[in-house]
């Protein structure tokens, strides 16, 4: 693995691609973004780069919106459940 560089306020560094698609991100650049085991990320491609951002937690993104007494079971029918109170039913 390549030694970091710091270039403006980011770092980087050359590291290599094995043959299952899988990247080392370096200790740094992982402990600067906080980036820790389990982590969630976007992984996205815009021309000849490669985006990989942190992913916001779903329970962060509507922190707040819902009163919870108790943590559901099972997240995903607890929000089916809850939405089909919260959004008023439409024709279709």
């Amino acid at each position: 693995m390549g030694k970091l560089k710091k270039v403006g306020k980011m770092e980087e560094a050359i590291t290599k691609v094995d043959d299952k698609g899988r990247i080392i991100i370096p200790k740094n650049i992982r402990k600067r973004a906080k980036l820790k085991p389990g982590t969630y990320v976007n992984v996205k491609s815009k021309d000849h780069q490669i985006i990989i951002e942190l992913s916001e937690p779903i329970a962060d993104k509507f922190c707040g919106i819902f009163h919870i007494s108790k943590w559901p079971e099972d997240l995903d029918e607890f929000i089916t459940e809850t939405t089909k109170k919260w959004w008023p039913r439409q024709g279709t």
